[in-house]
């Protein structure tokens, strides 16, 4: 009886498969995208080529955006914009309807552009507006040498989208070339193969045969030149600080050896490094082929070139296994920062890379502290659905995340550690992967496959840091906590003992002041090491934060803090001394500050201190 039922419900499904019509099957790729109106699955783009005018007078970038795409029989492909005037968009060559959706603060609008089941090719005419939030327009004055304009952008976390209109999701990787027309006088540079010299007619034309994600386009304009370091690195900058930054700079190539030796061949061709005015928000950007770096890591000695470091590792975590969405960010920079710590090792030796670790965790306890009331914001893996992506941009990610790896590191041992990433930036090369993909991947190939147990999914998924956290020490930090404490103990410090101390030993004696040190204690010392006036931008940083939460005043240190903040735009530095500002009641004296300031910083800076300040423009 039962098999007989079977056999009549076979042949009913055979008989309703064979007279209906046949659906073509829909193969599920991209994954639910919370900071994305894209629909991939129906319908993405694979290739843009671009061709834009730079007008620095109106400070507009107009042109079209030419797409490539695949179809899955869908009859619209949908992208996102933000603060974009779109004035024609061409199917296949002809013109289409299109509509821009409701506008989300975060996120912009929705382009929807109406194609056929066949539609290859997709054309944008539009160009930018002043609100456009990833350009950033500077005058003469606003640059090194005084002499013209520049342009930056910064495409990071979902910023593209208000420059060129595009599916600006992480997980959609698309290849690219561009023709971009600037002042004749001018050069311009892309993530892509870059000009060595300028165009006599100002026209340059860029191409990215890797495919990347979005927030990886870039481009900068100014009055720039370049320098080789070897035959695959060098620097862009303007003249008055190329020579400068060819010096700092110069330990590239034995960089990119030291992480092939690590994790696998460089698979971007060229690792060039544009220094760029000081306004940039951040203090790199991993563009490929490209890094955009702020000024301040420019201090003479080669000291905070732990950010080219960094930036380098973006090319295998970050740029060649990408996270699938914001929410896993930290599978870019946590394993950055563990690569970064790797190089630094490898070329300085293990003493400094455990200082640079260890300032990482004191950065993270901070962090810890900052989001006591935001448990969930201390997890690796964040739902960060309805907020901005910006908002999971912080230590957690980068120090926890590196926190993890290490602990992982010891528990396996750094010979099998190694092995596993070097397998893993192989397998996943050119795409990306979330939290979940990872997991599975790390017990099957590192823990299941060595018998090994580790409390992965508290690490990941649980707030705060586990028990089992590595503990990093370092012999040079002990000294330099012995050096305060007597200082503290007898007022008087001897400075025979902090001769030799690098960059890092400063900042971790300043930022180990104790509560109740007095503003006479630190007059003493800047007496003796001369702080105020300090050349190096990270003790500069740390130090005035010391000034302002322990009320050191005078018109001396008050000066240099006012020329600090309206001249440097990199959001750490210039968020922590806000801060400081607000937490020592004196939010008046830094609103003084910002109100002069505010026109220096990148939007992405300002945004974050609008909020902080509670400052409406």
């Amino acid at each position: 009886m039962k098999k007989a039922f079977i056999l009549a419900i076979s042949c009913i499904c055979i008989l309703i498969s064979c007279t209906e019509p046949q659906k073509k099957e829909v193969v599920i790729k991209y994954a639910e995208e919370p900071h994305s109106f894209a629909q991939p699955n129906n319908a993405v783009i694979t290739h843009l080529n671009l061709d834009v005018d730079v007008n620095f007078d109106a400070q507009v970038i107009s042109g079209t955006a030419n797409y490539n795409i695949a179809n899955n029989g869908a009859s619209e492909i949908i992208l996102d914009a933000k603060y974009l005037e779109i004035e024609e968009v061409k199917a296949d060559g002809e013109n289409t309807p299109f509509t821009l959706g409701d506008m989300d603060k975060n996120l912009g609008q929705p382009l929807i552009i109406a194609i056929e089941e066949n539609t290859k090719q997709i054309a944008i005419t539009y160009k930018t507006t002043a609100k456009t939030e990833a350009l950033q327009w500077l005058n003469a004055q606003q640059t090194a040498d005084k002499t013209n304009p520049f342009l930056f952008t910064q495409g990071q976390a979902i910023l593209t989208r208000t420059w060129i209109p595009i599916q600006d999701s992480p997980q959609i990787r698309i290849t690219y070339d561009a023709t971009v027309k600037v002042p004749e006088n001018l050069m311009a540079v892309m993530s892509a193969e870059n000009p060595k010299e300028k165009a006599a007619d100002g026209i340059y034309h860029f191409k990215m045969v890797q495919p990347i994600p979005a927030y990886l386009i870039a481009l900068a304009i100014g009055d720039i030149e370049y320098k080789a370091i070897s035959n695959r690195t060098g620097v862009y900058a303007e003249k008055s600080m190329l020579k400068k930054v060819h010096a700092e700079f110069s330990d590239m190539e034995k960089m990119v050896l030291a992480a092939e030796n690590l994790y696998g061949a460089y698979d971007w061709d060229q690792f060039d490094i544009i220094v760029l005015p000081p306004s940039f928000p951040f203090g790199g950007m991993e563009n490929p082929r490209l890094t955009f770096a702020t000024p301040t890591v420019i201090a003479g000695d080669k000291s905070l070139t732990s950010l080219v470091a960094h930036e380098l590792a973006h090319s295998w975590s970050g740029n060649l296994v990408t996270n699938a969405t914001w929410n896993d960010f930290w599978l870019n920079e946590g394993f950055t920062v563990y690569f970064e710590i790797r190089i630094m090792e490898a070329l300085y030796g293990k003493e400094r890379a455990n200082m640079l670790a260890l300032i990482g965790r004191q950065d993270l306890d901070d962090e810890l502290e900052a989001l006591k009331d935001n448990p969930n914001d201390t997890k690796l893996k964040l739902n960060l659905k309805g907020r901005n992506p910006d908002d999971g941009m912080n230590s957690i990610a980068y120090d926890k995340g590196y926190l993890f790896l290490r602990t992982l590191e010891e528990k396996v041992g750094r010979e099998k550690m190694d092995a596993f990433l070097k397998a893993y930036f192989k397998k996943n090369a050119f795409s990306t992967t979330n939290t979940e993909d990872f997991n599975d991947y790390l017990h099957t190939n590192l823990l299941e496959k060595n018998n090994i147990s580790f409390n992965t999914e508290e690490w990941i998924y649980k707030p705060g840091v586990p028990e089992n956290a590595a503990i990093i020490q370092s012999d040079a930090f002990a000294n330099v906590e012995k050096t305060l404490q007597a200082f503290i103990d007898t007022k008087e410090i001897d400075a025979t003992t902090t001769k030799e101390w690098t960059p890092q030993e400063w900042v971790h004696f300043v930022r180990n002041f104790p509560k109740d040190i007095t503003a006479e204690q630190m007059q003493q010392l800047d007496d003796a090491f001369n702080f105020t006036a300090s050349t190096n931008s990270y003790i500069s940083m740390v130090w005035f934060e010391q000034s302002i939460l322990n009320g050191y005043h005078g018109h001396e240190v008050d000066a240099k803090i006012s020329e600090f903040l309206n001249t440097v735009g990199r959001r750490w530095y210039v968020t922590t001394l806000f801060r400081a500002f607000k937490n020592a009641d004196r939010i008046e004296d830094g609103l003084t500050i910002y109100k002069t300031a505010r026109a220096n910083y990148h939007s992405v800076t300002a945004n974050t201190v609008d909020e902080l300040l509670g400052y409406h423009n």
